[in-house]
């Protein structure tokens, strides 16, 4: 241990404030009287006053000048009390048999008067009290009282010796005879991860010192000086011994006292049968008042300060200096977190084993006549009056007065023990025993005064501190929660309940609906302390509620304080406010309870009791966003609830969500039926008081849409065309969605749909015939031919509307055509474009009953398509040409028919009308200039009319003549062309099979190189050679070296072709 690395730390006292120049300085500058808060940690239980003790003269035992407590069992604990006339008194408590609820308690309130409350010490009975026996060690007082429970025996330091004792003070108390001149003894603590230290720094396991001969040695030469001092022979340090430090002037002995019975190489008093070994001595600093023994350190304090030494080294190092009108050091081990308090006048700083100041400081009331400790608090005595710090916070957790001002010095005493719950705090004459209260106690008591911040606080301390669990923590936030509820608190309440990870939503279902009812046997009975009262419908909670606030007023004018809220006392909220208020917290439970992991019943009793609380706030949204979303609502304990005009909608969505699609349906049909009446409203489109009518049709659409989406999953046929007619009277195009859903898992049979569309409604019986056809892939012929007359009959009526809106007088009005004519239909593309389409890519419709309905119509255009399905040719190119005068669509279908005649046929049609109109002479001159090259010139001129002019026939005889001079003489050279290639491919044939090759008795095979002599060979175009072998395994189409002549021809030069 190096206590070099560790910076010294100072303070100094300036006109009353307290400085210091610690890393982390947390002390209070002030030094005001602090407040207690009203908690109860300590009660007293039990209490001695040796003035009525019989058996002792008063003259012996009085004044009390030491204590000490120590637990043998849990039925026994014994309290030593030293005097100063050298008598140590032995007293008996039994914790099981003492009952707190037998004090009476008294404490000193904030003017110092004394008051009777549960944070008091006054006992009026001892019972489990008793007092066992005393000794006398001295005439001199009793400085200090050390339990050593390791080795079963008391230690005494009085009149500058150390005697040892037995635990029941039955043996006479022997003195020690050494060390002499003792003023200050600490026992050695020990944190629970620490290891054991080599106080003796040799470097030689302890195992080794076990024979005679090392010890020998040890003691010859082994002899260690710390500080200038010669240690004794040390045996090892055996596990269940003690070790002390004792203060001897300028040294510091260290001392392990041993269990009975090891009696090998051991230190002997010779006035007793103990026995004790010294390990060590170190020079220290005089003047010795205080110390701890901490791990590896000792902390020492005098008047003029704090000093740190190492039992390994035996250096030192200046801790804290202490100016010169400070008051006499203090030193307290804290055995719950290994540390030490340090005392500075009324300032306590904690620092750990290697003197670093840990956490804030602490500030007392007055200099403390003793310290105790116990739990996470710290325990100070003075004139008859203790207070309890929490080492973490700093804060004054409780206030009692034991005695009278005046009393004289007192004294504390606790458990050293990091579990232990008694403590005893004693006067010149008295002594009075407390015990920790529970930790549930103490959160009852801060419950019952309505002291819920610190109850929880409280609560989390113990958590950080290790002393209740989480589940514990939830237990209690749930427990506020339901006392802040009765208290019409119910914003807080429900924030607890929300901390609380042990509460199940069940639990305020009483609050929401009254038992009995289904969710009944799912509300756990759990035991809350009884602090509140039993669960009740949130009615009644506020009524109760509102009558206790009335009571407190009237019990305020007569001059008793209650623990009323101020606030609800001087402005009492009114019931309509408490029961809005109750029902949104209660909702904003319900719905962050729907996020966690809960079982079926308990989610259903959740949504439904959520959307009963919705309803009771008429929030309309909330309640159709539940019904409509993923829930677990029991549809019959809703649908009274629910069964009115303003909540039809989330009915209905609500039954949706639960797959009655049928009721929902049927709600969907009444309300679009009955909007215009006013028996329901669109949220949406309310605020548009404007226009009524644009109100009426989205509410309609509206109430259309959400069937549509009921039904485009159904696949109940049924019930599907039950409801396909409304829907179709709102809106077609939401019908047609139902029709041609693939959603469903089955379609619907088309030959019902069919007969159930209305008739007037054309548009959707054609939309779902092409989905039929296009989406399906229906080769139904009647489908066919259902679609393709009914697109005739509406483009007939089409082309009706359009020739008599040309006859109407259009001087004030736009002309308006067919594409206007159909603004509100359904479908993208004229009826005129489909229908043509659908005739030309169709082949399963039947042409002659489509033509019959279109015979003596308009539709040129359709009926070509028609004849030409038929076959009718001449009767295509009459209409194409002379009806509707396209040229390029008869030319383009004598194309398709690909027959010379097809043109001759179309000349003639242009050249002879008929039917009186006049030749078309410049559609003739456009096919001859087109496709005179295949046409016969001869052909031509006997059919050109005498009456056609010269100078339109000239140029296009002559350049067809041409064409075909020109065609003649082309032919003749490709043909040559052929005929001398056919002759050069046959000599190149004829060369290559003329070749010859000469083989001797050398030639070898490119492929094996073997000599080929007489055996078969191939050779290939490129002239290598191989055996008949090779060949079979290469293949007739690649060579040795790899080409293949399929893919690589190769070309040799002849007289025609060259490469």
């Amino acid at each position: 241990m190096n206590l070099d690395c560790h910076s010294p730390l100072s303070i100094i006292r300036r006109g009353g404030v307290v400085f210091s120049s610690s890393p982390n300085p947390n002390i209070l500058a002030s030094m005001e009287k602090l407040e207690p808060k009203s908690r109860t940690v300590l009660e007293a239980v039990a209490e001695f006053d040796s003035s009525k003790a019989s058996t002792l003269p008063p003259s012996t035992t009085r004044p009390f000048r030491s204590l000490a407590i120590s637990t043998i069992s849990d039925s026994q604990t014994l309290i030593y009390i030293g005097t100063a006339r050298g008598k140590i008194i032995l007293l008996s408590l039994n914790p099981s048999s003492v009952d707190i609820r037998d004090s009476v308690p008294i404490s000193v309130d904030e003017n110092g008067t004394k008051q009777e409350n549960s944070t008091g010490s006054n006992v009026s009975s001892s019972k489990g009290l008793s007092f066992l026996r005393s000794t006398s060690i001295s005439d001199c007082p009793v400085d200090s009282i050390h339990v050593l429970v390791e080795v079963q025996k008391i230690l005494v330091v009085s009149d500058g010796f150390i005697f040892l004792l037995d635990l029941f003070l039955l043996q006479p108390g022997r003195r020690l005879s050494f060390p002499k001149g003792a003023t200050v003894v600490a026992r050695r603590f020990r944190s629970g991860d620490s290891t054991s230290s080599d106080l003796l720094r040799d470097g030689i396991p302890r195992s080794e010192l076990s024979s005679a001969g090392q010890r020998f040695l040890q003691k010859l030469g082994g002899g260690i000086r710390t500080n200038g001092m010669k240690t004794r022979e040390p045996e090892s340090l055996g596990e269940g011994n003690c070790l002390v430090a004792v203060a001897v002037g300028k040294r510091l002995i260290l001392i392990e006292l041993l269990l009975s019975g090891r009696t090998d190489r051991i230190d002997r008093d010779a006035d007793m049968g103990g026995v004790f070994m010294v390990l060590k001595e170190i020079h220290g600093i005089e003047g010795i008042k205080t110390m701890v023994w901490l791990d590896d350190s000792i902390i020492v304090g005098t008047g003029n300060g704090y000093t740190l030494f190492s039992c390994i080294t035996g250096q030192s190092a200046p801790m804290f200096s202490l100016p010169d009108s400070s008051s006499p050091p203090c030193l307290k081990c804290l055995l719950k977190d290994h540390n030490v308090l340090l005392f500075v006048d009324n300032v306590g700083i904690i620092v750990n084993a290697f003197g670093q100041p840990v956490g804030g400081s602490l500030v007392f009331r007055n200099l403390p006549d003793s310290v105790g400790e116990i739990s996470s608090h710290v325990i100070v005595v003075k004139g008859g009056r203790m207070d309890l710090y929490h080492k973490r916070t700093s804060l004054c957790i409780q206030s009692l007065s034991f005695a009278g001002e005046g009393v004289g010095p007192c004294l504390v005493a606790n458990e050293e023990s990091r579990t232990g719950e008694l403590v005893v705090v004693a006067t010149p004459s008295k002594a009075i025993c407390y015990r920790k209260v529970s930790a549930e106690e103490q959160i009852k008591d801060l419950l019952r005064k309505k002291n819920f911040k610190d109850a929880i606080s409280l609560v989390e301390e113990l958590e950080c501190d290790g002393e209740m669990t989480k589940e514990m923590l939830s237990f209690v936030h749930a427990q506020v929660g339901f006392l802040l509820l009765f208290d019409l608190h119910f914003e807080e309440a429900i924030n607890h309940f929300l901390l609380s990870e042990t509460m199940e939503p069940s639990e305020v279902f009483p609050f929401i609906m009254r038992d009995p009812n289904r969710w009944s046997l799912l509300v756990p009975r759990k035991r809350y302390w009884s602090l509140h009262p039993p669960p009740l419908p949130l009615e009644d909670v506020i009524d109760d509620g509102l009558m206790a606030i009335q009571r407190a007023g009237f019990l305020r004018k007569a001059g008793v304080e209650t623990a009323t809220n101020e606030d609800f006392l001087l402005n009492p909220p009114s019931r309509a406010y408490l029961l809005e208020s109750a029902i949104q917290y209660m909702i904003r439970y319900l719905q962050v309870s729907r996020e966690k992991d809960l079982t079926p019943s308990v989610k259903e009793g959740v949504d439904t009791l959520l959307m009963y609380l919705y309803r009771a706030l008429n929030r309309v949204d909330d309640m159709e966003q539940l019904a409509s979303s993923e829930n677990s609502c029991v549809v019959e304990e809703l649908e009274t609830l629910l069964d009115d005009p303003g909540h039809l909608r989330t009915l209905a969505f609500l039954y949706a969500s639960k797959g009655m699609s049928s009721k929902a349906l049927a709600i969907w049909r009444v309300l679009a039926r009955n909007y215009s009446s006013g028996l329901w409203k669109d949220t949406v489109v309310e605020d548009e008081t404007s226009d009524t009518c644009k109100n009426v049709i989205s509410g309609k659409k509206t109430a259309a849409i959400e069937a549509t989406k009921l039904l485009e999953e159904s696949s109940d046929e049924d019930m599907v065309l039950q409801h396909l007619g409304w829907v179709a009277d709102v809106d077609q195009g939401l019908a047609v969605r139902i029709l041609t859903s693939d959603k469903r898992a089955n379609q619907l049979a088309p030959d019902k749909v069919i007969a159930a569309i209305d008739p007037k409604k054309v548009e959707i019986l054609q939309r779902y015939l092409q989905w039929l056809i296009e989406d399906q892939d229906s080769y139904d012929t009647r489908f066919h031919t259902l679609y393709a007359l009914s697109l005739a009959k509406s483009a007939i009526e089409a082309v009706e509307m359009e020739i008599n809106q040309q006859t109407l007088d259009t001087a004030t009005s736009e002309k308006t055509n067919i594409s206007d004519v159909e603004i509100g239909s359904i479908f993208h593309n004229s009826v005129r474009e489909r229908l043509q389409f659908f005739l030309q890519s169709s082949d399963l419709y039947d042409p002659e009953e489509v033509l019959d309905l279109v015979e003596s119509s308009e539709l040129w255009l359709e009926k070509a398509i028609l004849y030409r399905k038929l076959g009718q040719e001449t009767l295509v190119l009459q209409i194409l040409a002379l009806k509707l005068e396209d040229s390029e669509a008869a030319e383009q279908y004598c194309a398709e028919i690909g027959r010379p005649d097809a043109y001759m046929q179309l000349l003639d049609m242009y050249l002879d009308p008929q039917d009186g109109k006049e030749p078309m002479f410049k559609a003739a001159v456009r096919l001859l200039h087109n496709h005179g090259e295949s046409l016969d010139p001869l052909q031509v001129l006997e059919r050109l009319s005498p009456d056609m002019p010269l100078q339109l026939a000239s140029d296009t005889i002559l350049r067809m003549l041409r064409a075909r001079v020109h065609h003649h003489l082309q032919g003749q050279i490709v043909h040559n062309l052929s005929r001398a290639i056919d002759i050069d491919t046959r000599l190149s044939r004829l060369e290559e099979r003329s070749r010859h090759v000469q083989i001797n008795d050398e030639s070898l095979c490119d492929s094996c190189h073997s000599r080929l002599g007489t055996k078969l060979f191939a050779m290939y175009p490129d002239d290598s050679i191989v055996c008949y072998k090779c060949f079979r395994r290469q293949g007739e189409s690649t060579s040795v070296t790899g080409r293949n002549f399929k893919r690589d021809i190769i070309f040799k030069p002849g007289w025609l072709v060259n490469r």
